[in-house]
């Protein structure tokens, strides 16, 4: 199952999430040339990625920059897409570029705590993702979000609510945390879990701001706005008509 887009419109232009995007595009494109000397890519990555056994302050803001592959990067990237435009709209602009780097750093603390004596580097931006997602669920339990499911040459669409979908991902990463404790298999999931609690507590007062349990219930944890219909054409790909 791979959510790639959501039914929830953004009201306002998401320049910081935009902004985000091309950023971690751009730092990547920079250093794409070391991936054809193994050597010199993992030196990048000790010197710039998160090593707990030896980490430097400056590693807690440049390791959630960094990816380990184009797949890494396209994945985290398309999550912040999904996501982030929803926060933006509600925190505002400033706000909401902090919210994202205090995330990171919560999630790359995590991770730290987990395994401190680890000298395995730990990059990406799914610790700060994380967090975007975890502010979501509290801001929009209810708002659909479309899954892609491929099971051999099955392949659908399905709409399902975004507490399914964060709460499954959510709770994955405790499992596959608990079961790997140290290394995690090459994945951060401490990280990931540290980084989605925070946003959601730090999207707490947000939440109580727009009502708290009323605006649930206002909203029936549902976007508080139209919602984007997605509809076929006759080449049978998906089209996005917005309401407004």
């Amino acid at each position: 199952m791979f959510p790639f887009r959501d039914h929830n419109p953004s009201r306002h232009t998401p320049y910081v999430t935009w902004a985000l995007i091309a950023v971690n595009v751009l730092v990547f494109i920079s250093y794409y040339g070391l991936f054809s000397d193994e050597r010199a890519l993992a030196n990048f990555f000790f010197t710039y990625g998160l090593v707990p056994a030896a980490a430097e302050p400056t590693t807690f803001v440049t390791s959630m920059f960094l990816h380990g592959g184009f797949m890494h990067l396209a994945g985290n990237m398309l999550f912040l897409y999904v996501f982030g435009d929803n926060l933006e709209d509600n925190m505002g602009h400033v706000k909401y570029l902090m919210f994202y780097l205090a995330s990171g750093f919560a999630a790359a603390g995590a991770q730290f705590m987990s395994d401190p004596g680890s000298t395995v580097p730990m990059v990406g931006a799914s610790g700060a993702i994380a967090g975007v997602m975890g502010g979501y669920l509290l801001l929009y339990p209810k708002a659909r979000v479309d899954v892609l499911i491929i099971i051999v040459i099955l392949i659908r669409i399905i709409p399902i609510p975004a507490w399914i979908v964060l709460g499954a991902w959510f709770g994955i990463q405790l499992v596959q945390g608990a079961s790997m404790p140290t290394s995690g298999g090459g994945v951060a999931y401490w990280a990931h879990a540290g980084g989605f609690a925070a946003g959601l507590v730090m999207t707490i007062p947000v939440w109580l701001r727009l009502g708290g349990t009323d605006y649930w219930h206002r909203t029936k944890g549902t976007p508080p706005h139209p919602e984007t219909h997605y509809r076929r054409v006759k080449t049978g790909i998906p089209t996005v008509r917005r309401r407004r």
